[in-house]
């Protein structure tokens, strides 16, 4: 039962009481009552106190104006009639206070379970936020690292260049040794016999200086298939290393994916249960309206009746 109707109860029990220890009903004002009963607004007070007393008024006409025996039967009749709306009624407002402070208890329940909810939706695209910033550093280091792939490609061709450069310098300069050892030959075979054997010396030096040209190339050539083993060697492990970051990117975004489609999920039960709390907030205000119209209806219905006995201490809802 709510503060109102116990002030009003109270208000028509203490003015009953006032007037049974011999005080006249029409000198009953709000600070005597509110005196007495200490609690309740005045304006409450006052417009129960003149309910009461109007029924005061009807009630002593009606029984002036009939016998005793049929006033004081009709009277308890009434007050019985009353007295069991009023119980009915204040049943009623008590079924309705509890299914609303059901509902109460409900939203409360939603709304914690939707801040919940919204810290985990928080949470969630926080850790989206994480995975992007973790690609976009992969995809970083993927560009560094195929740019290191196509520096190695661009050194192991240029060694590939230096060696057939080599290759051919050392080629062309034994050609020029040789034609020219054939021309001193064919040159020394027309001169004088006694100076062969000094062109064979010569040519022994030129054949070990040939030697030593064609050792030299070798040495080279071995260098330049050294410098290309390493440059294979470093484009291989910038493949590896390729394929790893190729692999860690696409399980990167398989992650980001999975952490979309969770809090996707969660923005829908979010969304689902907002909308039963405003399915619950609506109820509610259903049941003030109807509380609200019952209450309307019983004043409406006390100032219709034509009277109730003195003291009978009515209640209201």
């Amino acid at each position: 039962m709510s503060r109102i109707s116990d002030t009003r109860i109270r208000t028509r029990e203490a003015a009953a009481q006032l007037v049974t220890s011999g005080r006249p009903a029409h000198e009953l004002t709000v600070d005597l009552i509110y005196a007495h009963i200490r609690q309740g607004s005045r304006t409450t007070i006052n417009d129960e106190l003149k309910l009461w007393k109007d029924e005061q008024t009807r009630n002593d006409a009606l029984a002036s104006a009939l016998p005793p025996a049929v006033a004081s039967a009709m009277l308890s009749v009434w007050a019985l009639a009353v007295g069991h709306g009023e119980k009915v009624f204040a049943q009623r407002g008590e079924e309705l206070e509890a299914e609303m402070a059901a509902a109460n208890v409900r939203a409360s329940t939603l709304e914690t379970a939707q801040a919940e909810l919204q810290g985990e939706l928080r949470n969630a695209r926080g850790q989206i936020d994480d995975q992007q910033v973790r690609l976009a550093a992969l995809l970083a280091e993927l560009a560094e690292a195929q740019g290191g792939r196509d520096a190695a490609l661009r050194l192991a061709e240029a060694a590939a260049a230096e060696r057939d450069a080599v290759r051919a310098r050392s080629e062309q300069a034994l050609d020029a040794m040789r034609s020219a050892h054939l021309g001193e030959l064919e040159a020394l075979g027309a001169t004088h016999t006694d100076r062969e054997a000094a062109l064979r010396a010569e040519i022994d030096r030129a054949a070990t200086r040939l030697e030593g040209v064609q050792k030299r190339v070798m040495l080279q050539s071995e260098e330049a298939r050294s410098a290309q083993r390493q440059a294979e060697g470093a484009l291989s492990k910038t493949r590896q290393r390729n394929e790893q970051l190729i692999a860690d990117v696409h399980r990167q975004a398989a992650e980001a994916a999975e952490h979309r489609r969770f809090a996707e999920r969660h923005e829908k039960q979010l969304a689902s249960m907002m909308d039963e709390a405003r399915d619950l907030r609506r109820e509610r205000d259903a049941l003030a309206r109807q509380a609200a119209l019952l209450e309307g209806q019983l004043k409406a219905r006390r100032k219709s009746r034509p009277g109730r006995p003195s003291g009978a201490g009515g209640r209201e809802t």
